[in-house]
């Protein structure tokens, strides 16, 4: 048995979200480890966050992220804020740059206990995000779920937010459609070399949308913070957005997200503490911290 970290159970708008303090080790979370844990009730959770020390200078942490299933993911903004909440705690400090598989985060936690994001910069090249195939204009791209004369969803916007996105624009409420039975056969489509993220988007007002997500490797989550940052660049892309946007997931919300004009895209939300525990990496057995009584 490997020596046990330390763990906090955390959301960031209902993203279920385990923080894992990695720091000062050699070794890693472990797939089983990630599948263990999400296999209990009360660490279930969409993403683990795992804080390992810094590579490159200049940076604060290199953080591995892991879904529920125990394959690994490129970018998590609802996990980051979590992270920046957990170490803002620890540290006192407010301003933090994160080293990722996709790149550097950079993040700040704010006065009022909102923590913003950059994302960094949407890619929408179909090799980039990436597709299978060719498509010159991925505001729009030929997918479709039900009877071609009358397909239940079509036509997703597809963009990279450091992970794969696919985006349906909907005219009913995005509880009304069948996500759980459309998202696996759409996130594993052949179109999809890396599998996707699949979003249902409903336009709600000129600076408003209202999202549900099928999580690449993770399944339907109550937020997802790059689908959200995917969703609303794609709604300015295809005009039926501004660039500052309001987003509600199942979650609550809103986030707000805001693509600038050096491209680059930032995501303002909260994040909320559950507990604290112990856990061994390499297997996932983990005992909760005693409660702290006032």
């Amino acid at each position: 048995m490997s020596a046990r970290a330390s763990f906090a159970k955390m959301n960031g708008l209902g993203n279920e979200i385990i923080v894992a303090d990695m720091r000062g080790r050699a070794d890693r979370v472990s797939p089983a480890a990630a599948v263990a844990l999400n296999a209990d009730a009360a660490t279930r959770f969409d993403q683990v966050m795992a804080i390992h020390d810094p590579r490159t200078p200049g940076t604060h942490a290199f953080i591995e992220i892991l879904n529920s299933d125990g394959s690994s993911a490129q970018a998590c903004g609802n996990g980051t804020r979590c992270v920046v909440q957990a170490l803002a705690a620890e540290t006192g400090r407010k301003v933090f740059a994160f080293e990722t598989v996709a790149g550097i985060l950079n993040a700040q936690e704010h006065a009022d206990g909102t923590i913003s994001v950059d994302m960094g910069v949407p890619r929408f090249g179909w090799r980039d995000i990436p597709l299978a195939e060719e498509f010159r204009d991925t505001r729009m791209i030929e997918l479709q779920v039900g009877p071609i004369d009358a397909p239940v969803l079509h036509s997703p916007s597809v963009a990279s937010m450091g992970n794969p996105h696919a985006i349906f624009w909907v005219d009913r409420d995005v509880w009304s459609y069948e996500l759980e039975r459309f998202g696996p056969l759409l996130e594993n489509h052949p179109i999809f070399p890396e599998k996707a993220n699949i979003t249902v988007a409903q336009v709600t007002g000129p600076d408003a949308l209202t999202i549900r997500t099928w999580e690449r490797g993770a399944g339907l989550t109550r937020a997802c913070g790059t689908a959200a940052c995917a969703a609303a660049v794609c709604a300015a892309r295809t005009r039926r957005t501004g660039r500052t946007v309001a987003v509600t997931v199942p979650g609550g919300g809103p986030l707000v997200i805001e693509w600038r004009d050096d491209d680059h895209v930032v995501m303002t939300g909260p994040a909320e503490w559950e507990f604290s525990g112990t856990f061994d990496p390499a297997t996932g057995a983990w005992e909760r911290d005693a409660e702290a009584v006032a």
